[in-house]
């Protein structure tokens, strides 16, 4: 069985208009999730703008998201940073507060030649904590192809990982070639990587959708798929938005549109167009055409 099963949502930070964290927004966002059936939280990643925030503020937001979740889903903490010892820290901090695992991306500042990637993620599996890889060589120089994986693949603590390629060939190859679990990374392949075989999905609209999302990841699981098909149609315009630059101003958006007050980004980051929010809002309606 993966550990780290189903709908995880990569949490968005809600933020008050002067850009201060809304901590109790976030507590407010985590317990509606929780209610609405998601299986874990993600918070500190990119989508919750952790590389905006002072190191209090990134620590205070795990701990509230931890302690909203109070054992109720696991929680799952983003590790990105500039070096090896800061990622450190952060899994050593996840660790001491109670978090169930932690994500972790390779080196993020340059292109690393593979034996800084090994030590990088030996280093980080000497914390103790169980450690999703993250692939994301659309916005980083790394691509942890399924044979760099499979030397990864020696590290205890290294368990799954959040593929985010973008090629759903991926999934097999990694299922293939390791015993990590694979937990789909972006939202417009969630129904093709549950065919695929991922037992996971680290989600970005399920923020604003998480009713719909469990439903559709389930099916895919089952592989129930003309009536998945009939779901993912609905909400497939949205979930392009998640592969974007600009996917945090979208699915704030979305947040704010589900009725979940999510408030602005922090620069650079600025708010979109109106046309832009405009599709949005057109994309939102449609997904929630259909109810489950």
């Amino acid at each position: 069985m993966a550990k780290f099963e189903g709908v995880y949502v990569a949490l968005v930070t809600p933020f008050t208009k002067n850009h201060e964290v809304d901590y109790e927004g976030l507590k407010e966002l985590c317990n509606w999730l929780i209610q609405e059936g998601i299986d874990g939280l993600v918070p500190a990643g990119s989508l919750g703008e952790y590389a905006t925030m002072t190191v209090d503020e990134r620590a205070k937001v795990v701990e509230t998201v931890i302690e909203a979740a109070n054992g109720r889903v696991p929680v799952v903490v983003g590790s990105a940073a500039p070096s090896t010892k800061q990622a450190v820290y952060w899994l050593e901090h996840a660790k001491e507060k109670g978090a169930a695992g932690v994500m972790a991306l390779p080196p993020i500042n340059y292109k690393p030649l593979e034996n800084e990637i090994i030590e990088h993620y030996r280093e980080l599996n000497d914390v103790g904590i169980p450690i999703i890889a993250y692939n994301n060589p659309r916005d980083y120089p790394t691509d942890l192809t399924p044979e760099l994986l499979s030397k990864l693949d020696q590290f205890e603590n290294i368990v799954g990982v959040k593929e985010f390629t973008g090629d759903v060939r991926r999934i097999q190859a990694i299922l293939e070639k390791t015993d990590l679990e694979v937990m789909v990374g972006v939202d417009d392949l969630a129904f093709e990587g549950a065919l695929a075989g991922a037992t996971g999905w680290i989600s970005g609209v399920p923020n604003a959708l998480p009713k719909e999302g469990v439903e559709l990841f389930r099916l895919g699981r089952e592989g129930k798929i003309q009536e998945g098909m009939e779901l993912y149609k609905h909400q497939l315009p949205l979930y392009r938005y998640d592969a974007s630059p600009q996917l945090v101003q979208y699915i704030k958006y979305m947040v704010e549109l589900a009725g979940k007050p999510a408030g602005p980004t922090r620069p650079p980051r600025l708010p979109l167009s109106k046309e832009q929010y405009d599709s949005v809002k057109e994309a939102f309606q449609i997904a929630k055409k259909l109810t489950i």
